[in-house]
C-alpha cells in the first residue's frame, strides 16, 4: 500500500492532494477543525469541532468524532467527492444525486491528510499482473467485444507500445489499453495518444477505436473518454500475485 500523508498542509496544498487522490481512486482521511454541514432528507448542523473525515473511493464518506464507533454523520457510496477553497476555509463536499444529499464538511484547521493507495479488500481492484490481464484478452478476445480480432500485443507506435491493437467486426482498428485495477484520467488520456498515433497511420478518414480495459475507472476519467469518443469495458481481474506489475503502484495509469 502507498500512501502520502501532509502535516499541517495550507489549504491549497490540501487542495491539490485531494484532487490528485480523487483521481487515483484513493482512501483520504482528514483530521482537524471543522464544521459539518448535511442537507437531504433532511438536514444537520455540526460546529466547529476537532473530527476525522474519511472519504473512501466508492464514494462513501464517514465523520467522525473521539466518541463511538459509528460516524456522526455519512454519505453511502455512490457520492461524488469534490473539493474546493472557499472563503480561507478547505470545503470537502460529498454530494448524492438520487436522491439529493449533500454532505458539506468545512475545514478552518487541516492537522494531517493522508491518501493511500489501497490495493486490496475491494471488489474492483485486481490480483495479478496486467501481462495475465493480456494473455486473457489475447486468448478470449471477447473480453473486450464480441467480433474483436486482436493483431498485435505491444504494437510500436508513435505515442509508445499499445498493449493490444486488433480490428473489430466492422474491420475498424481497435486500440485496447489495459490496466489492472482502479485508473484516472491519465489512463484515458494515454489512450487517447495511442489512438491519435494510429490515426495518423491510417488513411484519413479512418475511424479507429480505443477502449480502456480496466475493472473500474473513476469519474473524471469516464468524462474525459466520453470526451474524446472512447469507451471504457469493466473485465473480471485476473488471479495471481501481480509482482513485476509496472502498474502497481500507479493508480492513475500512468
Amino acid at each position: 500500500m502507498t500512501a502520502t500523508t501532509l502535516h499541517e498542509p495550507a489549504h491549497r496544498e490540501a487542495l491539490w492532494e485531494l484532487e490528485a487522490a480523487f483521481d487515483r481512486g484513493d482512501l483520504v482521511t482528514l483530521f482537524g477543525t471543522c464544521t459539518v454541514e448535511y442537507d437531504g432528507r433532511a438536514a444537520s448542523s455540526l460546529g466547529p469541532g476537532a473530527r476525522l473525515l474519511v472519504l473512501k473511493p466508492d464514494g462513501s464518506s464517514l465523520v467522525h468524532t473521539d466518541e463511538g464507533r459509528t460516524p456522526v454523520n455519512w454519505q453511502p457510496p455512490g457520492s461524488e467527492h469534490r473539493a474546493a477553497v472557499r472563503d480561507g476555509r478547505l470545503r470537502v463536499r460529498s454530494v448524492r444525486t438520487s436522491p439529493a444529499e449533500t454532505l458539506d464538511v468545512r475545514f478552518s484547521v487541516v492537522e494531517q491528510l493522508t491518501a493511500y493507495g489501497v490495493t486490496g479488500g475491494r471488489s474492483v481492484e485486481v490480483i495479478g499482473s496486467e501481462a495475465d490481464l493480456k494473455e486473457r484478452v489475447l486468448a478470449d478476445p471477447a473480453l473486450v467485444e464480441d467480433g474483436f480480432e486482436p493483431l498485435a500485443s505491444e504494437r510500436a507506435s508513435d505515442a509508445g507500445p499499445i498493449d493490444v491493437f486488433g480490428r473489430d467486426a466492422a474491420g475498424r482498428p481497435v486500440v485496447v489499453e489495459l490496466k489492472r485495477r482502479r485508473v484516472g484520467p491519465d489512463a484515458a488520456g494515454q489512450l487517447a495518444r495511442y489512438v491519435s498515433a494510429i490515426e495518423r497511420e491510417e488513411p484519413d478518414g479512418t475511424e479507429v477505436r480505443g477502449v480502456l480495459l480496466a475493472p473500474s475507472i473513476t469519474d473524471r476519467a469516464r468524462a474525459l473518454l466520453a470526451d474524446e469518443g472512447l469507451e471504457h469495458v469493466a473485465a473480471e481481474p485476473p488471479a495471481g500475485n501481480g509482482d513485476g506489475d509496472a502498474d502497481a503502484a500507479d493508480a492513475d495509469g500512468s
